[in-house]
């Protein structure tokens, strides 16, 4: 019977470890503290601790423009954080993304000037 027990406590860890926190659109376009000089989006989904999607900077301004950018990545344990890299024509780059309650935190950490250090964005869907 405690076998039984602790295989059921198990699962349901493992379950609520697995929720896709990262999955959906989102992006600084309803961002209301945001710079409205560029829009950041990024459509990414996540299986399991793996992350693959795109992502764009659209813009007035053809310096902030990047064109459609591979995103790759993986979610580490607790499934709060992720590391991601992000590829285009231009170059690479990686960052770190944190999620709390419908929004994401984007923080750069190294590679090519294609995007922002540090934005928050909001999920679309």
């Amino acid at each position: 019977m405690r076998k039984f027990l602790l295989l059921l406590v198990l699962i349901s860890f493992s379950a609520h470890a697995q929720t896709n926190r990262f999955t959906g659109t989102w992006s600084t376009e309803n961002c209301k503290d945001c710079s409205k000089e560029y829009i950041f989006t990024i459509n990414i989904a996540q299986s399991n601790n793996k992350i693959f999607g795109t992502a764009e900077i659209i813009s007035d301004n053809q310096k902030f423009v990047t064109g459609v950018m591979e995103v790759s990545g993986y979610v580490n344990s607790f499934g709060e954080k992720a590391q991601i890299n992000m590829k285009s024509k231009d170059g690479s780059v990686s960052a770190v993304l944190f999620t709390n309650d419908e929004v994401l935190q984007f923080i750069k950490r190294g590679g090519a000037d294609l995007v922002p250090k540090e934005i928050i964005l909001t999920k679309l869907y």
